[in-house]
């Protein structure tokens, strides 16, 4: 076949992946709004949908390489969409009351249909995930059917294919269960809230203004890299793609400033990273969570106020003596906030009513589909930001393929938390994460955070989470963690592998906009995101995480971290506000660790010599200022 036909073939695909990720937008925004369609109905018809999405849009083979291979590919693609078609179909269509199910279990029909979706799920997220993830999920299945020949300390019952498929297939607890219940619902809606604030020009303004706000002062377009991706992180759903949203403007100018290309990387990859902390969104995270715990995610989303801030705080202290220690100032022109604000003030709308809903505890899925007509609305309303049908459907089209891996990879997730549910298992490594850690508090949470960029390297941040809470969580609690924090902790540790080594995706992402050594550029984002470590701890030891009547516990828990992030980043770059003696270095180190003890006059002692060194060294760097200007005189 010719090449010209070839290009035929693949322009009537791509077209048909635009009408199926528009057609499912419009589904899910139905679905949202009337809730017509039962959990055992709406999720499998959710589920093929995507599934068929991702065979329609990332090939078995790449178009580059022979076309009569590509083909072949393409002709695999299409019977593997007639497969799940034909089996999603036979799911939907089950009758869970039949007596012969009740009785004798699945037929020989229901089993190959729910293998054909096990299969390809696992197919689709070798394809957008990884590998890593397969495999994981690979071995959880193994343990379910295989675990009866275990030694007895790992051993399971072992269960048959009839069993493992019926579980994970014909019931809500598996692939059907909730994390893809949640990526289904209001993941999905606020991911297209985030594709509708990107064609609209809303992502354009949030990024003028943080430049307005913060450009003109030391390291102006760092902090503005901080700032934008605070405020747009929460609503991209991604880590890696807020850090190229964001990245692509703000890391040139990083690098025109006179910060290092690494540097410049590591700062927005940090950033970036951090806007899956920051409220109102999360990202998909936060909702799991309420799910998970019972929670209310309005409840959720008010303890996550101050310790996302926290982070934003350690970020921005990191990059300001980064900035001081390379002799940077601010950019020399920025637009006025106010002008800035006058062409996109409409923006902040439709921010300020998903909070505001969101605080008053309306549903989350009526609250994003909410905030995407207020974006539309908005854009409309205003003549410059005005957009044509055609954006419109594009922002429809984003959304779906922005939430292909999602819910691709929550599928999955679902595998791993039916296999802990049936198994029992999660008790067992609660059992042997509390014997290897002693049973102390400390112990349990290294594991944990090494378990985080373990799985990290392999899973999206959402599944990682997911797998996590299901394992680690019962530990925290036992060694007396409230569950919300527990959860807090974990959902915090799972973000790390974004900007940790060996293999620090949004990282990475970043060195590739910078043109640099992605491993340079990790080292770099793992210590401008120390606030993923030295929060969750804070969380552990104090009262971080407010609770009705522990205001004065909440009040000391700030001023401990706060305390500890200056210790710690005075430690690191050798300087504060101009450089530290080595004596002073280490006491800096010392006091830090004493935020940790539960002592409160030994905090208070750390916090005084804290505060004692910021003030001298504050006070030296005045008298430096004067003697250069008395010099230059």
């Amino acid at each position: 076949m010719t090449e010209s036909t070839t290009r035929w073939y693949s322009d009537k695909l791509v077209l048909l992946s635009a009408l199926t990720a528009i057609a499912l937008s419009i589904f899910q925004i139905w679905q949202g709004i009337t809730a017509d369609l039962s959990a055992p109905v709406f999720r499998p018809v959710h589920l093929s949908w995507v599934l068929i999405l991702v065979f329609l849009t990332i090939p078995l083979v790449k178009s580059q390489q022979s076309t009569a291979l590509y083909l072949t590919g393409r002709c695999v693609d299409i019977f593997c969409i007639a497969a799940i078609s034909w089996a999603s179909y036979n799911i939907v269509s089950f009758d869970y009351d039949d007596i012969m199910f009740l009785m004798d279990g699945l037929t020989l029909l229901d089993q190959v249909s729910g293998l054909i979706i096990l299969v390809l799920l696992l197919e689709a997220t070798r394809r957008t995930v990884g590998m890593v993830m397969v495999i994981i999920a690979a071995i959880f299945l193994a343990y379910a059917i295989f675990g009866n020949v275990l030694p007895n300390s790992f051993a399971s019952k072992g269960f048959s294919i009839e069993e493992i498929v019926r579980f994970h297939i014909y019931s809500t607890n598996g692939i059907y269960g909730a994390p893809l219940a949640i990526a289904a619902g209001v993941v999905f809606i606020f991911v297209l809230f985030g594709a509708f604030l990107q064609v609209t020009g809303a992502g354009k303004f949030f990024i003028d203004a943080s430049f307005s706000i913060a450009g003109k002062y030391r390291g102006g377009p760092a902090k503005a890299s901080v700032l934008a991706s605070a405020a747009l992180g929460s609503i991209s759903g991604s880590a890696i793609a807020n850090t190229v949203t964001t990245g692509a403007l703000t890391i040139p100018m990083m690098k025109k400033l006179g910060y290092k290309p690494e540097q410049a990387a590591g700062i927005e990859a940090a950033a970036s990273t951090g806007g899956q902390i920051m409220p109102p969104v999360m990202g998909a995270g936060a909702f799991v969570m309420a799910q998970f715990t019972g929670i209310p995610y309005s409840e959720i989303l008010l303890v996550s106020i101050a310790p996302a801030i926290l982070y934003f705080a350690c970020t921005l202290l990191y990059v300001h003596l980064m900035a001081c220690k390379l002799g940077l100032e601010g950019m020399e022109v920025t637009d006025k906030i106010s002008a800035v604000l006058k062409n996109g003030w409409h923006f902040l709308v439709p921010l300020i009513l998903i909070t505001s809903l969101l605080l008053m505890s309306y549903s989350p899925i009526l609250v994003g589909i909410a905030g995407c007509v207020a974006i539309l609305v908005a854009a409309m309303c205003r003549k410059h930001s005005r957009i044509t049908i055609s954006v419109f459907f594009e922002g429809l089209k984003e959304g779906a393929l922005l939430a292909l891996p999602i819910s691709v990879a929550c599928g999955t997730a679902g595998i791993v938390v039916g296999v802990v549910g049936q198994t029992g298992i999660g008790l067992q490594f609660t059992q042997f994460l509390m014997a290897l850690s002693g049973g102390y508090l400390w112990s349990v949470l290294g594991l944990i955070a090494i378990a985080a960029v373990i799985l990290g390297m392999g899973l999206p941040v959402t599944a990682a989470y997911i797998v996590l809470s299901i394992m680690a969580v019962p530990s925290l609690t036992e060694l007396g963690v409230g569950l919300l924090a527990a959860h807090m902790i974990v959902f915090w540790l799972s973000q790390t592998s974004n900007v940790t080594p060996p293999i620090a995706l949004a990282a990475f992402a970043a060195a590739g906009i910078a043109n640099t050594s992605p491993m340079k550029s990790a080292i770099q984002a793992f210590k401008l995101a120390q606030g993923f470590f030295i929060i969750p701890v804070m969380m552990a030891f104090s009262g971080l995480i407010w609770m009705e009547g522990q205001n004065i516990d909440f009040v000391i828990a700030i001023i401990l971290t706060i305390g500890l992030i200056i210790a710690f980043a005075g430690t690191i770059e050798g300087r504060l506000a101009t450089k530290l003696s080595i004596p002073a270095r280490a006491s800096l180190l010392v006091s830090g660790f004493a935020m940790l003890v539960p002592y409160l006059y030994i905090n208070i002692a750390g916090i005084a010599v804290i505060v004692v060194i910021t003030l001298i060294n504050y006070r030296l760097s005045k008298n430096e200022i004067k003697q250069h200007t008395a010099a230059n005189v």
